[in-house]
């Protein structure tokens, strides 16, 4: 732990302070910063501390790559933080944000800042519940389990409730995103899924107007825009209330006119535009699912260098949400193992000690669905591997988008996600044209790695990330 805290005590130093400091969230490998002001020639000395892989500053976030120890690192400096105010989640105006001079990479980047903020917090545990879902599809599949059993039902149960109630946990999050009380907007969250709402029957009526009866179970858009406009109330009515009883009043307020308000205009409206998006990604899709594999597949990875990625996270779970499967995640199966094969290749190729450990460590971490320790210490900073990964990764995607793959929960991209392929009725052709597609990526990329990627001689340790 005492690693930890030095190596957090110098990256506050060095991004100029507590005091400078915002916002702090994490996700699988990053510390996400926020910060008022990127002080001159951050990005370097911090890139050059001995655990961290690389930085990136993309999406108005100030973005550490740690790899698989980023949880111990965000705790240290939170325990370094602790009693220094970092909850603002005002935006910074003047010249601390670049991207305003373009309105639309200003747009762009507060879209992928409000999305990671959101999804981030929780992400690790929906992995963990897409994957146990397939798991228990993989039992069933073996006959290793029946579904009617008991013992199916609480494993069950345990995969799908933060999808069941993803409302509620989305309702927290995103509170505290858009800087109000998180635990008010989880209660609105909380009210979408209540068992009397699923309970009423054809008609309702709300005073007379009539209500829409919908299942919001699993539903992302809503609440989020729910818990917005909450938030935009509670702050709005919280300086124009005495002292004495804002506490509890606001909050009052807020419930007595958001929870109807959802039910009677956010949700319907906003089911339907989540509906449309399903439907229009599908359309797009069914044109040539092949075409968006390659493309995908291809281009992935480069977006997880410039945190691009989260862009397609709300779109994979609505499309869970509304179609009861997701055809985005399958294609990205390919990406992650033509990284993880690229890295292979280094690791089999260079005589270079230290890379060639790197390398090995990367392979493991990227099969298991984390490839930053891969792309920013080994296949980048070597280019030829990187591009090999890409170019595999889009052949397998558009194998995989040929045979129009499907996955049927949600988690993060890795050789688990096989699993999550498997339908009710059993392993079918499709989940083995996925399991080749990412071996095909795999070795492709290792191949052309081996062959062509890495100097004999081997590189200098100048040459790869001092991470």
């Amino acid at each position: 732990m005492t690693r930890y805290l030095q190596l957090a005590e110098q990256i506050i130093e060095d991004a100029g302070g507590k005091k400078n400091i915002r916002t702090l969230v994490h996700c699988a490998t990053r510390l996400r910063f926020k910060l008022h002001h990127t002080p001159a020639g951050a990005a370097d000395r911090i890139k050059s501390l001995d655990g961290v892989i690389a930085v990136v500053e993309s999406g108005g976030q100030f973005q550490v790559v740690i790899g698989n120890h980023v949880g111990e690192v965000f705790r240290a400096i939170e325990s370094c933080l602790a009693g220094t105010a970092v909850t603002s989640q005002q935006p910074v105006h003047g010249s601390e944000r670049e991207d305003e001079k373009n309105p639309a990479a200003s747009l762009l980047a507060r879209f992928i800042d409000l999305v990671s903020g959101i999804f981030t917090p929780v992400l690790s545990v929906m992995a963990a519940s897409g994957i146990l879902k397939g798991f228990l599809a993989l039992f069933v599949a073996l006959d290793l389990l029946d579904p009617q059993s008991a013992t199916y039902q609480v494993w069950f149960a345990a995969s799908d409730a933060l999808f069941y109630f993803f409302p509620m946990v989305l309702g927290y999050t995103a509170g505290k995103k858009f800087g109000g009380s998180p635990f008010l907007t989880m209660a609105i969250g909380g009210a979408l899924v209540h068992p009397t709402i699923l309970s009423l029957a054809e008609p309702a009526s709300f005073f007379g107007i009539p209500l829409t009866l919908i299942n919001y179970s699993s539903s992302v858009i809503p609440i989020i825009f729910s818990a917005w406009l909450s938030c935009w109330l509670e702050k709005t009515l919280y300086p124009r209330l005495p002292e004495s009883i804002r506490n509890f009043t606001a909050p009052l307020i807020c419930l007595i006119v958001i929870v109807p308000l959802t039910f009677l205009v956010i949700g319907p409206l906003f089911t339907f535009l989540s509906h449309l998006l399903a439907s229009g990604y599908q359309w797009i899709y069914d044109i040539a699912p092949w075409i968006a594999g390659i493309f995908l597949g291809a281009v992935w990875q480069v977006c997880v260098i410039f945190g691009l990625h989260w862009g397609l996270v709300p779109v994979a779970i609505n499309n869970l949400s509304v179609l009861g499967y997701d055809t985005i995640i399958p294609l990205l199966l390919p990406a992650v193992m033509g990284q993880a094969g690229a890295a292979l290749g280094v690791f089999l190729a260079t005589r270079d000690a230290r890379l060639k450990m790197l390398a090995g460590t990367s392979v493991t971490a990227g099969i298991f669905g984390i490839t930053e320790p891969a792309i920013y210490g080994v296949t980048l900073p070597l280019k030829l591997p990187f591009l090999f990964g890409c170019i595999a990764g889009g052949l397998g995607g558009g194998i995989v988008g040929l045979c129009q793959v499907k996955v049927w929960s949600f988690g993060l991209v890795s050789i688990f996600s096989v699993t999550q392929m498997i339908p009710a009725s059993g392993i079918d052709l499709t989940v083995w044209a996925a399991i080749g597609a990412a071996i095909l990526a795999l070795f492709l990329s290792c191949l052309l790695t081996f062959l062509f990627g890495v100097p004999r001689t081997g590189p200098t340790h100048s040459t790869v990330n001092n991470g």
